[in-house]
């Protein structure tokens, strides 16, 4: 802790940067080490992973309506009584609280996980492993504009609220929790072109354009996908409309309830619904505010073969 750099954090004080990247030490470092030093990944286990504030509350409900629809009916849901974060764990966090390494263990195949690590952070075993990743991606200005939001609501009461310009510039600095952002995204597109029967790489534009069309593909990839039956009475879209944002938001558990995944790290579930929606960034950055970003990720997926935000129509 004393040797690893440190930079100016969102949430709390500071950051530090271990093996490229910046975490808080309490929280997220903590989790980093458990998970390279003790997780061990089975060849069913599915990981739902992304940058923060690019969509995981939205896939973390798709997956689990998805992977347990024929255990609970629509119109009685957990989902519609606990909160996203209730139905699989957050790896990063679950896994230093208690006996939690313990419980790993006993939790019953197909284990269904969530994480903000960059995939270089995870142990080789992990990959190796023959487990699937999901990640999801967002387009940086709208991450930008959803992660400052999101952080000075969880901001240390002892600490001045954090500026947009001091976070746009963090941002491009690629000092932020979990980040550079641009490396976190890179480390996944490439993973999923060499192994994309493992890593299904996805876009939050894409998915809020055509929720159904991409929900079946997450369905196949997932090995549960759904039968010509279940398309014809609707399930897909039934699915899709449970899990939406306008559903989810307007939730009692989702406006009052509170998750615990530490004790250093508590959230009100309604801070993780704020609008959900493509574009916002657009009320807050200036022109020259967009195009540095813009310059930045032009540079840093050069020859990568990516390109953020919608992919092209065919």
């Amino acid at each position: 802790m004393k040797i690893l750099p440190k930079g100016k954090a969102w949430r709390t004080e500071y950051v530090v940067q271990y093996q490229g990247f910046w975490l808080n030490p309490t929280v997220a470092l903590k989790g980093v080490l458990l998970v390279q030093d003790h997780f061990k990944a089975r060849a069913t286990d599915i990981i739902l992973s992304a940058f923060m504030k690019c969509g995981t509350t939205w896939l973390r409900s798709l997956m689990f309506a998805t992977a347990n629809r024929s255990r609970f009916d629509l119109s009685t849901h957990p989902l519609l009584k606990t909160g996203p974060h209730d139905c699989f764990p957050l790896l990063d966090t679950y896994i230093y609280q208690g006996d939690s390494i313990t419980h790993l263990e006993l939790l019953p195949s197909p284990r269904l996980f969530a994480s903000h690590m960059a995939l270089d952070l995870f142990p080789k075993s992990v990959l190796a492993s023959g487990c699937k990743f999901v990640y999801i991606c967002r387009d940086p200005k709208d991450v930008l504009i959803s992660k400052w939001h999101f952080m000075n609501k969880l901001r240390a009461k002892e600490l001045a609220p954090l500026s947009l310009p001091e976070a746009y510039e963090l941002f491009c600095q690629g000092v932020s929790e979990c980040g550079p952002f641009w490396d976190h995204v890179l480390g996944y597109w490439k993973a999923s072109l060499e192994l994309p029967d493992k890593i299904l790489f996805l876009k939050y534009e894409d998915m809020k354009r055509e929720p159904s069309v991409h929900l079946k593909r997450l369905a196949k990839f997932m090995g549960q996908p759904f039968s010509m039956e279940e398309e014809k009475k609707g399930l897909v879209e039934e699915i899709v409309k449970l899990c939406s944002f306008e559903n989810l938001s307007n939730l009692e558990v989702n406006k009052a309830g509170i998750q615990h995944f530490s004790d250093q790290l508590i959230i009100e579930n309604r801070h993780f619904f704020r609008k959900g929606q493509i574009g916002d960034w657009e009320n807050h950055l200036t022109e020259e505010m967009k195009d540095r970003i813009d310059r930045i990720t032009e540079q840093k997926l050069k020859g990568s073969g990516l390109t953020l935000g919608a992919s092209p129509l065919p």
